[in-house]
């Protein structure tokens, strides 16, 4: 079947400027690209007279006319990596445009795994992910996880990077102390098997156990053998908050030392201790920039960030297993330890501030029983029940055996703003799926970005805001043929409307779909049409591939 667009406003993912044009689908690509009105479909002319519907005869033909036809944006941060499995049709990120996503993050995911390692993963970030317990985790190594998305037919593309802390948990287990030189080999060893295997990259998560135990010098080793495979570091840094500038630093000084391309994510300075100081932290990257350094970052479009009511702890209450947490969480002494760390001190878990009650908000329990805390902060549940915040925070925890989603209103605009702008930004949603209440982001980051920032508020131009979704992020992934429209490339595209696209999700209300997007095509096929999910799963998982000239690329 052939698919022509027929006179759409081509904003092709480079940042030129747009154009009218027909462009026309085939077998999974873009074959032609003309002037309006130049090419046929099926015998007939896309001058011919027809509906902005489907008029399907064998082949298809839209009539772009007045639509905005870009490039399918790529989520740079995305926690997927069970949704897919479990409700692949994933609607989420198709009704935003989104036809790929970089899974694996913040160092902790599901592959390379072994048994063990593998059981206290899952309840470790089930605050992001759930935990299904109908799922058949039948994959250990990250070829088998990426071959598992493929017979699984999901809807979206999906690359992966290595966790590091899941790597780390693999070959030392939870537990603090440093890698003795066979064990630092050995995850040497697993970061390059599981790259061979088709992982674009590593992760780590720097405030989360048991990733945050590496000091520079581990991650720096780790590093070195991602850069010799081609592929780039993503780290979760060890401070949003207190500290912030010195957490960057340390990650772009790591990426000098090991010669590994460096990918912030979710760049972002937040908590009352960085208000409007983004500027700091662009000179910062602007500075190595100019120097020759590799960096791009991502960011989303909101203030509050998400993570699980657990990673708040310090690092050593959340040492070993879940099951040694919740021992400590009974044990008065520790408590007390922990109080001071939370709420004097400042734990290395919250970015090392002090626990601000009344901006953790509940936005999803494992535990039904709990379910009336959702969409209430600690402060508003204290008030009800008449405890201290810290008890009420302790019991959730309890209760909840650690699997507690929050949302921590702690971001600035002007941060968020400025750093949008910046030339290595690209689009990230962070989007966790999952609870009664997920962040909006998971819903709106896309349109938010067209509608809102660009349209509205005019901080970048349309075709600047869809180079930074698309042909940017595809360039740090090394995509083969795909985050541009040319001919040649893979049909990931979406067809909206400029004047109306906007996010619709809210905290209220997160699941919402946004508005404007009229069809969006994975590898050519049609997951939306004129606005309604197809149930179509075209995507499949984008490999790391090496070439026999060296030549690194992603397909």
């Amino acid at each position: 079947m052939e698919t022509l667009l027929s006179k759409a406003t081509v904003v092709d993912g480079s940042g030129s400027p747009r154009r009218q044009a027909d462009v026309l689908i085939a077998q999974g690509r873009i074959q032609r690209i003309a002037e309006p009105g130049a090419l046929t479909v099926g015998g007939v002319s896309s001058e011919s007279s027809f509906s902005k519907a489907v008029h399907d005869v064998g082949n298809r033909r839209i009539d772009a006319e007045g639509l905005v036809l870009a490039p399918g944006f790529i989520d740079m941060h995305a926690h997927s990596d069970l949704h897919l499995l479990t409700e692949p049709d994933h609607y989420a990120k198709l009704s935003q445009g989104v036809t790929t996503e970089v899974l694996g993050q913040d160092g902790l995911s599901y592959a390379p795994v072994d048994e063990p390692t593998l059981d206290v993963i899952r309840q470790k970030i089930a605050g992001w992910n759930g935990n299904p317990t109908d799922l058949d985790f039948d994959w250990r190594s990250v070829g088998e996880y990426l071959g598992r998305l493929d017979r699984s037919q999901i809807a979206g593309n999906a690359a992966y990077l290595v966790p590091q802390g899941t790597v780390r948990a693999l070959v030392m287990g939870f537990a603090e102390g440093a890698p003795d030189a066979a064990q630092l080999a050995r995850m040497q060893e697993v970061i390059a098997e599981a790259m061979q295997q088709g992982a674009v990259g590593m992760s780590s998560g720097l405030t989360y156990t048991p990733g945050m135990y590496a000091d520079s010098a581990e991650l720096t080793a780790l590093c070195e053998t991602v850069a010799e495979l081609g592929g780039f570091y993503a780290p979760h840094h060890r401070s949003y908050g207190k500290g912030a500038l010195a957490a960057y630093a340390e990650m772009i000084e790591l990426s000098k030392a090991s010669g590994c391309p460096l990918h912030l994510s979710h760049a972002t300075m937040n908590f009352a201790e960085n208000k409007g100081r983004a500027g700091e932290l662009l000179a910062l990257i602007d500075e190595a920039l100019e120097c020759g350094a590799d960096i791009t970052l991502d960011s989303y479009p909101y203030l509050p960030g998400a993570t699980t009511l657990s990673a708040l702890l310090p690092s050593w209450a959340s040492s070993g297993s879940l099951e040694q947490t919740l021992q400590r969480l009974e044990e008065p002494e520790t408590l007390a330890r922990i109080r001071q760390s939370v709420e004097i001190y400042g734990s290395d878990g919250c970015h090392g501030v002090t626990a601000e009650w009344h901006t953790i908000e509940i936005s999803g329990v494992q535990n039904p029983e709990l379910s009336e805390c959702v969409g209430k902060t600690i402060e508003q549940l204290s008030g009800e029940q008449r405890r201290e915040p810290f008890e009420v925070f302790i019991e959730l925890l309890r209760r909840d055996r650690l699997g507690t989603g929050i949302l921590q209103h702690v971001g600035d605009e002007p941060n968020v703003r400025q750093i949008m702008q910046h030339r290595a930004h690209t689009g990230g949603s962070d989007g966790i799926l999952t609870g009664a209440k997920p962040h909006p982001r998971s819903w709106g980051t896309f349109p938010r970005y067209l509608g809102h920032y660009s349209r509205e508020l005019g901080l970048l131009s349309l075709e600047e805001m869809v180079h930074h979704l698309s042909g940017r992020p595809a360039a740090r992934l090394q995509l083969h043929q795909r985050g541009l429209i040319k001919e040649g490339y893979a049909a990931d595209l979406v067809l909206f409307d400029a004047e109306q696209i906007a996010d619709r999700a809210s905290f209220a209300q997160p699941r919402q779909p946004a508005v404007g997007i009229h069809w969006v095509f994975v590898n050519g096929q049609p997951a939306i049409a004129a606005g309604k999910p197809t149930g179509a799963r075209a995507g499949r998982a984008l490999r790391r591939h090496a070439t026999d000239q060296g030549v690194i690329d992603v397909r």
